[in-house]
């Protein structure tokens, strides 16, 4: 390389190095000039700003407003859960949205509120929940007359007892302190109602479980079984995979019978037959399992008689002579 080579490639490396600087320069007036614009702008009490966490302590979040002045959201203002921890809520940096409640908290700070942004933007993404049927995992706080308190989103929610689970519930304080699956059931933001079911998505996963179970069972097998429960017009047998499915009483045995106690008891192991599967029902049958397992004179394929058992009577050595 000669020596206006070498100076030219100089002189082009120089220029780079100044349009960078220029552009550094720039966008850091630019920033800054963003930065200086949203710390004149207008806040007022009632906005709902987006702001910047920069602290979390046990007693309050510290907000970055881009403002001439930070914001502080005291803990009583982010949620009504008495188990909220905002350091295992929030993280620094996170982007969250707040409302204006004083424009000075008595140190010189914007006060802000989690929990009234909330009371006006949360019942939009509630009704949002309820429409989708999302889940969502939420501890039970208290019991109370006909049910039991959570919290979903910081909001207060009621569980009534006939939705906590698919099975009877007698003692509702055994459920405090515990974590339940649920979804939003009713949603109500000017009675500020919130209503959930654990039931419901109980009822779900035990719809599904089912489905698989049947679906690798086929209509003709034969099963064992418990008689769980006899009602007047059949028994209900547990199959060994959990399922339960109805012998109607004409299924139950060969002879005519007024009701099935008269030949099954609770907890007997009997065999049955799959006769139908339809609407996650399934219909069963003890007489058909009992036929199926017996020999039929259509399956011997000859019949011998020994002599000495053919009847001692006058028809007995015409049969005999016959039948050899």
């Amino acid at each position: 390389m000669n020596e206006n080579q070498v100076e030219n490639q100089m002189q082009t490396e120089s220029q780079v190095e100044s349009n960078l600087e220029n552009q550094n320069v720039t966008e850091s007036m630019d920033d800054y000039v963003t930065e200086l614009n949203q710390s004149f702008r207008n806040i007022k009490v009632g906005d709902i700003l987006d702001v910047d966490i920069l602290d979390i302590t046990e007693d309050e979040v510290v907000a970055d407003l881009h403002y001439f002045t930070q914001g502080v959201i005291p803990i009583s203002e982010v949620s009504d859960d008495p188990s909220f921890k905002a350091m295992d809520r929030f993280k620094i940096g996170e982007v969250i949205k707040t409302m204006v409640i004083s424009m000075d908290d008595g140190h010189g700070n914007i006060q802000l509120s989690l929990k009234q942004a909330n009371q006006i933007l949360i019942w939009d993404t509630l009704k949002e929940m309820l429409e989708k049927q999302t889940k969502a995992v939420v501890k039970i706080e208290s019991a109370v007359n006909g049910g039991v308190v959570t919290f979903l989103e910081g909001i207060r929610a009621f569980i009534p007892a006939s939705q906590l689970c698919v099975s009877y519930v007698e003692d509702l304080q055994e459920w405090v302190g515990k974590t339940v699956e649920a979804i939003v059931i009713t949603v109500d933001e000017e009675k500020q109602k919130l209503v959930l079911s654990a039931k419901a998505v109980e009822k779900e996963k035990e719809e599904q479980s089912n489905a698989k179970r049947m679906s690798q069972i086929t209509v003709g097998s034969i099963l064992e079984g418990t008689v769980e429960s006899l009602m007047p017009y059949g028994a209900f047998v547990r199959l060994d995979n959990g399922l339960s499915g109805l012998v109607h009483i004409s299924k139950i045995c060969m002879k005519r019978i007024k009701k099935p106690s008269e030949v099954l008891e609770t907890g007997q192991k009997v065999k049955v037959k799959v006769l139908e599967m339809k609407d996650g029902k399934i219909s069963l049958s003890i007489r058909d399992a009992e036929h199926h397992n017996s020999k039929t004179i259509a399956e011997v394929d000859e019949f011998e008689y020994k002599s000495e058992e053919i009847p001692n009577n006058p028809f007995g050595a015409l049969l005999k002579d016959i039948m050899h």
